[in-house]
């Protein structure tokens, strides 16, 4: 039985004898008019047609609020609970500090 592939010939070069299918415009081509691109067979013009990028619109940087209102926020949790520690070893009694609340 002969492969469908055996039977077809280039697109591009008539003379030669096709290799692989494009899968994405089901074309036949040769050894050099294909191309292995992601672990699949694809042709130069299908390649050339998934490499165009579209372009990036670019954004306006806005302040960032956001961002600023956050650290303030962490840092005033942060000397909060700090002030809250510092308080509460000040109010352990003097006889533990200097180690007669064992005797």
């Amino acid at each position: 039985m002969a492969s469908i592939l055996g039977d077809t010939s280039c697109v591009t070069h008539a003379d030669r004898l096709s290799v692989a299918r494009c899968p994405s415009c089901r074309q036949f081509y040769c050894s050099e008019c294909i191309t292995e691109h992601e672990g699949r067979m694809i042709c130069a013009a299908c390649l050339e047609l998934k490499s165009v990028k579209p372009v990036r619109v670019e954004k306006v940087r806005s302040f960032p609020l956001a961002a600023i209102l956050q650290c303030l926020v962490a840092t005033a949790v942060i000397l909060l609970v700090f002030y809250f520690f510092a308080q509460t070893l000040g109010d352990i009694p003097d006889d533990f500090h200097d180690g007669t609340i064992w005797e």
